[in-house]
Order: structure tokens, then C-alpha cells, then sequence
């Protein structure tokens, strides 16, 4: 079993977990620190293979960090141990000793996957040949220019139609007073006659124009015909090979109970994401079931440069994704006793929701930290659901707008309809005025800034936030520093718009402060709580339309 790694660290005096690590929300075992940090260890000092992780400055090759794992196992002897996985691939597509191979190795000598890639780059070929033809590209510019001829004249027509109908409409109107009936009654069967002219000559114009452009047409429609049909053949065989990769990726739980994609994601109107399988949290169980080591507890850490979208910060740990992972781990997990999701825990329900305003339409809360605005999908705790039992005749949404379940501070609510649409049309035309206080992990070197980073949904790691400038929303931050103190800086945040996750994200990106909110456990380290606080608001009385301004200092 040369994969099953010895700690170098004298472990001894260190008590095993109870139960596994509930792998979407944790704060690593020190066995799992102890491991990531001997792996860590090796990466920094390695020659077993060759990937730019971004570190070393002095490399050209593309930079691209990746998230590791360790899976801490114990053995038939009950002896402790360690595995160590990669996601995905690395650079030079080996498989050094380290780590734990992959479920299934699609890129093995003469398998079926590097058969069909081979065939499908075949296929690419014949369409390029085709496509960069000179014949091809001669007949398709002669056409072009024919059937643009053809459009510009039978448009020419259409407008002397338009005009003809428009001359015959004022000729017959200018006829009326003039004419006696009977010569009135031989214009209107002589215009009519002309209409009936014009359109049989546009009919004829038109057939005779389709008959001229399929002639044109009919030697580019060879090379057309045989482009979609390479086309139609090439995505028949990426679906095969694709449906076939999905089957080969079979994954074991501790039943030996085997699953492959197919089965896991069974919906035949979704296919496994891109990469399923590929992750290491899959590798290291499947090493671990297959040759029958206990599980213990595990940490997935990322190495090296962050990505442009996402926020990864270089050896902080990670859960496993949502969308790739959870369908996965959740049947290789089955009967394995974890310990408890404290994504559902509701850690809120003894903080005290304190009102600071109250009026016959208004209401200001101090929100706590990790209570919801408005209730979730395993949580119903909330402050909509408090609000909403303390004043159970109030009308309307009562929710103007919302804070992240992590943040504290002010939030406002309404007791009426009328006031809700008032004071929600003052947050959409950005009239309400916001600071918040953030303690961040680490000091900045400038004072103050403007941060615009455009965000949306990661689809396949809810609900984390991804920047992406082609199909993320307009996001913009002012901040400014209050204060520094021991390796943290202070700021004020002033939301220009109200994006989720905006202040964390903008915080926490290499783009943005590449400084995360200390204790932010989606986009840093976690700790007893998220530092970020709504601090102050000012708004106009959605009945009076007096300035309204509260404050409420942090708690850190």
C-alpha cells in the first residue's frame, strides 16, 4: 500500500475523532492540520513533477493553483495514517507516488477515452480542411454576393410597391369630388388591376430569385452538407464517449456498495458537471474503501495562485464543492457517522433580535450575528419570522432589505405595504446611505479606494460568489481604512450596491483588498464569527419624508 503515508510528526499524545469530518462545513482535526502541513511540506520542496502553481515568479508556464487533500486512516492493525490527494490534473499529467491515483484514469495507453479523443480530432481536422478550402471559400463569397443582391433588389421592390399603393391611395382620394360615378368606378377596377400587376410581378420576382440563388448555391451546399454532417458525428460521439466516461467513474462507500456517475446523478436531464470525480475528497475514500482503511477525518487545503473568479487563498482549507462533491460523498459517506452540520445548526436562536426604532410603519433591528434575514430552506429562524410573530397583522413583505446570516447590524423593516414600496423604490434608486465596519485579516497598504468587481452565483459551489465580467452583475465598493491594529486593518465599507456576498467577496479577492473579513468562513479562515457589521443607515420616513438616520456600534 505505497500511498498509505507514516506521519513524520510524533502524533502520540493526540486522540482520534469520533466521528468523520462532515466534509461541507468544518474546522480540520489536528491530525488533518498535522498531514496538510507535512504535504504542504513536500510540495514546497518537491522535483516528482512539474506544475506552475504561481509561486515561483520566476516560471512562464500558465499559473494555476489547486486544492489538495488528506485523509487521515487507520489501518487492519489499527495503525494511523495519512493519504494525499490532487484535484484534477497537474501540468505534466503525472501520477507521482504522493498521492492517491485517480477513480478511473481516463488517459491510460489505448483506452477507449484517448481512442475517442483521437477520432474526435480526427473529425476537427476534416472540418478545418474543409472550412479553410479555397474552393469552398471562393463558392461561399460568389453566393454571399448573389443572395446580397438578390436581398437588395427585392427590397428596392418592396419599397416601389409601398410607394405605388401610397400614389394610388391619394390618386383615388383626389378622384372622389372630380369624377362622376361611373369613371370613378373604372379607376377604382384600373388601380386595383395595378395592384394586382404589382404583386403577381413580385411573386414572379421571388420565384424566379429562389431559382437563381439554389442554383448559386447548389456547390456550396455540398461542402455545407458534409460540414453538418462531421459536425453531427463528432457531438454523437462526444456524448458516447462523454456517457461512457460517466460510467466508467464508479465510486465505493464503506459497504463496497458501487456507484458510478450514471447512477449517482440520476436525472437524465442533467449531466454530471464537468470534472465529477476529479476532486480529491472522491480519490481519497475510493483508495481508502478499496483497500479497507478507516476513515477518519479529513481537510482539503488550496496551493498556490487564486483563480480570476473565485477567492482561494494560498494554504487556507476548503469543504468540498456543492454541485461536483455532495452527490458523490454522500453516497460514499452512507453509514459513516459524521459529525454534526453545523450549516443547519441554528447557532441564533439565543441571541436576543433588539428593536432601536418602532414607529406605526417602521421598524429598525440590530440583526445578530447568524441569524437569517428571512427564513431558509432547513432554518426558519429569522428575523421576517420574529418580525412577522411579534406583529402578526402587519401588511406586506415587512423585508425592505436583507444582511448575510453571518453579518450583524442594522436592518429595516416595514409594517405596511405603502411604506415597504416607499422605502424599497429609495434602495433601488441607491438614495440610502450605508457604512459598515470590517475587521480585515491582514494589513492594507492604502488608505482608501474603490473596489468594482461584477459578481454572480458560483453554480457549482452555492452560495458562494464568483467575480466574472461577461455575466456578473455591476458591483461597486467604497472603503477607507479607520485604523491599524495588530496585523489587521479596520475599515469603513460604504455598499454603492447591494450584491451578495458583496463586501466579503471585494474584501477577500486578489482583485479587490486580497485582504478577507477575519473570521469569514466562505472566503477565509473562520473563526468566532464573520467581523463585519452594518454600522449606520440614513433614509427619508416613507410617510413623512424626514431624514432618518441610527447607528449602532460593533460588538468587536
Amino acid at each position: 500500500m505505497k500511498h498509505l503515508q507514516k506521519f513524520t510528526t510524533d502524533i502520540s499524545e493526540i486522540q482520534l475523532s469520533e466521528k468523520f469530518t462532515f466534509p461541507f462545513y468544518y474546522e480540520p482535526h489536528s491530525l488533518a492540520k498535522i498531514a496538510s502541513e507535512e504535504v504542504q511540506e513536500y510540495l514546497e520542496s518537491q522535483t516528482d513533477f512539474e506544475h506552475n502553481f504561481g509561486l515561483d515568479t520566476t516560471k512562464t508556464d500558465l499559473p494555476i493553483g489547486k486544492m489538495f487533500g488528506v485523509l487521515i486512516v487507520q489501518n487492519q492493525q489499527n495503525e494511523i495514517g495519512y493519504l494525499a490527494a490532487f484535484s484534477g490534473k497537474l501540468a505534466d499529467k503525472s501520477l507521482p507516488e504522493k498521492f492517491v491515483p485517480p477513480v478511473f484514469n481516463m488517459r491510460t495507453a489505448g483506452s477507449f477515452y484517448i481512442k475517442g479523443e483521437l477520432e474526435i480530432d480526427e473529425i476537427n481536422a476534416q472540418l478545418t480542411l474543409i472550412k479553410n478550402n479555397e474552393q469552398y471559400l471562393e463558392l461561399k463569397k460568389s453566393f454571399k454576393i448573389v443572395t446580397d443582391s438578390i436581398a437588395d433588389d427585392l427590397e428596392y421592390q418592396r419599397k416601389k410597391m409601398k410607394l405605388s399603393k401610397s400614389d394610388r391611395k391619394l390618386r383615388k382620394k383626389n378622384a372622389i369630388s372630380v369624377l362622376s360615378a361611373l369613371e370613378f368606378k373604372n379607376l377604382t377596377k384600373k388601380l386595383m388591376q395595378e395592384s394586382y400587376n404589382d404583386q403577381f410581378f413580385y411573386k414572379e420576382l421571388v420565384e424566379y430569385y429562389e431559382a437563381k440563388s439554389e442554383k448559386a448555391g447548389k456547390e456550396v451546399v455540398v461542402f455545407q452538407s458534409k460540414i453538418t454532417r462531421l459536425k453531427k458525428e463528432r457531438k454523437e460521439k462526444s456524448n458516447y464517449l462523454q456517457q461512457t466516461l460517466f460510467s466508467k467513474y464508479a465510486f465505493l462507500n464503506q459497504q463496497k456498495e458501487l456507484k458510478n456517475l450514471l447512477d449517482i446523478f440520476n436525472d437524465p436531464t442533467i449531466k454530471p458537471p464537468a470534472g465529477s470525480g476529479e476532486c480529491s475528497a472522491p480519490k481519497l475514500l475510493q483508495y481508502a474503501f478499496a483497500n479497507d482503511l478507516k476513515p477518519v477525518s479529513m481537510a482539503e487545503f488550496w496551493w498556490g495562485i487564486s483563480p480570476n473568479s473565485a477567492v482561494r487563498q494560498h494554504k487556507n482549507y476548503y469543504p468540498a464543492c456543492q454541485s461536483r462533491c455532495k452527490p458523490i460523498l454522500t453516497h460514499m459517506l452512507e453509514g459513516i457517522k459524521m459529525d454534526a452540520n453545523l450549516l443547519i445548526e441554528n447557532l441564533s436562536e439565543k441571541q436576543e433580535l433588539k428593536i432601536i426604532y418602532e414607529d406605526d410603519v417602521l421598524i429598525v433591528v440590530n440583526k445578530p450575528s447568524e441569524l437569517l434575514s428571512v427564513p431558509g430552506k432547513e432554518i426558519t429562524d429569522s428575523v421576517y419570522s420574529r418580525i412577522k410573530e411579534k406583529y402578526p397583522t402587519a401588511t406586506g413583505p415587512l423585508i425592505v432589505h436583507r444582511l448575510d446570516m453571518s453579518t450583524s447590524g442594522i436592518l429595516v423593516l416595514t409594517k405596511t405595504k405603502e411604506a415597504n414600496k416607499v422605502l424599497q423604490s429609495q434602495f433601488i434608486n441607491r438614495t440610502v446611505k450605508k457604512r459598515y465596519v470590517a475587521l480585515l485579516d491582514g494589513n492594507l497598504l492604502e488608505n482608501n479606494g474603490k473596489i468594482k468587481l461584477p459578481l454572480r452565483v458560483d453554480l457549482d459551489d452555492r452560495p458562494k460568489q464568483l467575480v466574472d465580467f461577461v455575466h456578473g452583475k455591476n458591483a461597486e465598493t467604497d472603503w477607507e481604512i479607520i485604523r491599524r491594529e495588530n496585523g489587521k486593518t479596520r475599515v469603513y465599507f460604504y455598499p454603492i450596491t447591494g450584491r451578495t456576498h458583496q463586501l466579503r467577496v471585494h474584501a477577500a479577492h486578489k482583485n479587490g483588498l486580497n485582504t478577507p473579513i477575519f473570521g469569514d468562513d466562505l472566503y477565509g479562515k473562520k473563526t468566532n464569527r464573520l467581523h463585519l457589521h452594518a454600522e449606520f443607515i440614513e433614509f427619508l420616513h416613507p410617510s413623512t419624508n424626514e431624514k432618518m438616520s441610527f447607528t449602532v456600534d460593533t460588538e468587536f
